[in-house]
């Protein structure tokens, strides 16, 4: 493969936690002198290239890919249009990984979808439903995501306790994002029929008066 590729791969995967020259050398075996040449020459790529949306930002040895400035605009649209509609299937299916599984890393979110899960985790956390608690102990030292008490308003819990059990004869290690996303919409469902329910006896209430 070419090595231009991987490093962009790692990248790219690598979300926004980045990832340090050192890892990037480790993961390749490419020598540090090496991984520096490449990710400049990957950065002027980005930056020579007007039709392409991505730079390579760094700080001390971490780097990250990002959207470039200029589309700054429709990148806060992006993030600021979920607030006003529902919860998507992917928003559903990572919220309930982290519900169960928290505190958990995106890179543990991703290989538990099969999926890159980066933009659904900024959305989720824009609508206050997820935040950070710390960071692994790792090299790259990624974050690690919780649910937040607007989590436990959105589907009417009084705490994480109360969240439909799993299977009791699956372990973690067994289970997968659907697992996660049945149970939770299973909650949503009976909140959504007690909601209905409540309706209906207020509508009865009001004709027998």
């Amino acid at each position: 493969m070419d090595e231009l590729a991987q490093i962009e791969g790692l990248l790219f995967i690598s979300g926004d936690e980045g990832i340090t020259v050192s890892d990037l050398s480790q993961l390749t075996g490419f020598m540090k002198p090496a991984v520096q040449g490449l990710l400049q020459k990957l950065g002027q790529k980005y930056d020579d290239d007007p039709h392409c949306a991505l730079t390579l930002l760094h700080s001390a040895e971490v780097y990250r890919l990002a959207t470039k400035q200029s589309l700054a605009p429709i990148i806060k649209n992006y993030f600021e249009t979920p607030l006003k509609v529902p919860l998507t299937q992917a928003l559903l299916e990572v919220l309930a990984i982290v519900a169960y599984r928290q505190p958990i890393t995106r890179l543990e979110i991703d290989d538990l979808r099969g999926v890159q899960s980066s933009g659904s985790i900024q959305k989720l956390v824009a609508r206050g439903l997820l935040t950070t608690k710390g960071r692994l102990d790792v090299p790259g030292r990624p974050f690690r995501y919780v649910t937040t008490t607007a989590f436990l308003d959105y589907f009417g819990l009084q705490s994480i306790d109360d969240l439909p059990p799993l299977s009791e004869q699956m372990s973690l290690e067994d289970m997968d994002s659907d697992v996660f996303l049945r149970a939770l919409a299973s909650r949503q469902q009976k909140l959504n029929n007690q909601q209905k329910g409540n309706h209906q006896d207020g509508k009865t209430t009001e004709s027998d008066g």
